[in-house]
């Protein structure tokens, strides 16, 4: 936990099309509680992204990865540039990053806020609030396959699931400590495919379980993913926390930001729990280039991430401060979270949450 006499470093990779906007806005933020709470608050800027890529030809120096370790924390604002091929930028920055740094938990709080709007029928604030667990560094997304005979009629194509205990172990014991931390309904759901993907997933069941044992106060639950993306929207006021793996947890979580109003206000983080580890935190909408320099863009979920990072490193009033500041300028001020909608300009959604602060 950070004290008052600590000073919070945070990098800042804008990235590309509209992140650069955005992130200026969790900036602002930042800048306005840690003046109220009394943080010293170190910043830097780096250009990582399409832009910086076109231009060089790199994504990431090598030497950013020594530099970057020096941080606690990364607020990150959107990757994804219109001329660069898809994948080559969230693979070589985004997952290079979550790797590098052993980002082992993506953390997504799904949490519909005052005055927005939810296509649940007769669902409100108080069944909207729980929070998806998602293993960050194994899964499809370690990169192992490859081709035989591309380009012809017999090509083949394989990519790998790689799972392990000690991955899966690590994530579920998290998931199991921050139900307990969170002190709501103590429930942990985990979601899996144990029906089909009867390798992998069974590791993950019975990790599950093993762990389960040591935390006697938590109540277990289990869903096939299909279940899970089904009751999700039945019944959303079930969940208190789920556990899942990297794949399914990439695409429940897209449902679930839908759920809270849509990607304006979807927050994540990808968080190293250990002590000196390296977490980022970034909205979850992506780059939306359309949009680039418009002033129009929805800052808050940026904003969220970073009163995420402030929960993260310690700073727990100040992360509170500015998640009840998001709640009264979307419960009273806006027309709508969609961009160009909201009745204010990107700099001026910064502004109203700055007020709200005080």
């Amino acid at each position: 936990m950070a004290s008052s006499s600590d000073i919070l470093r945070v990098a800042v990779i804008g990235g590309d099309g509209t992140g650069p906007e955005v992130a200026a806005e969790g900036v602002k933020v930042l800048k306005a509680v840690a003046a109220l709470e009394g943080i010293k608050v170190q910043l830097k800027d780096f250009d990582f992204g399409g832009e910086r890529y076109l231009r060089t030809g790199e994504i990431l120096p090598p030497e950013a990865f020594d530099e970057l370790r020096t941080f606690p924390a990364i607020l990150l604002g959107a990757v994804g540039h219109p001329d660069v091929a898809p994948g080559i930028l969230e693979k070589g920055l985004l997952l290079e990053l979550r790797f590098r740094f052993d980002q082992y938990i993506n953390l997504r709080p799904v949490k519909l806020f005052p005055g927005v709007e939810t296509p649940l029928a007769g669902k409100g604030p108080k069944d909207i609030d729980f929070v998806v667990v998602r293993e960050n560094t194994e899964d499809m997304y370690v990169g192992m396959g490859g081709f035989l005979k591309k380009n012809t009629p017999d090509e083949v194509a394989m990519q790998t699931a790689v799972y392990t205990r000690k991955g899966c172990e690590r994530c579920i014991r998290w998931a199991f400590n921050y139900t307990r931390k969170r002190n709501l309904k103590k429930r942990l759901t985990l979601v899996a495919k144990t029906n089909v993907l009867t390798y992998g997933h069974d590791l993950w069941w019975r990790t599950f379980q093993d762990v389960a044992k040591e935390f006697p106060d938590i109540e277990t639950d289990y869903n096939h993913v299909d279940a899970c993306c089904m009751w999700m929207i039945k019944n959303p006021e079930h969940y208190d926390v789920i556990v899942t793996t990297n794949m399914f947890g990439d695409i429940i979580t897209d449902l679930a930001g839908i759920l809270q109003g849509g990607m304006g206000v979807a927050a994540g983080g990808n968080i190293n729990p250990e002590p000196g580890g390296t977490s980022m935190f970034e909205p979850m909408g992506g780059s939306a280039p359309k949009y680039t320099g418009k002033n129009v863009i929805n800052p808050l979920a940026a904003i969220c991430a970073l009163g995420m990072l402030l929960d993260e490193i310690g700073e727990h009033a100040a992360g509170a401060s500015v998640e009840e500041a998001v709640k009264s300028v979307t419960a009273t001020k806006l027309k709508s979270l969609a961009a160009g909608k909201m009745g204010y300009s990107t700099t001026e959604v910064g502004d109203l949450v700055v007020a709200a602060l005080t």
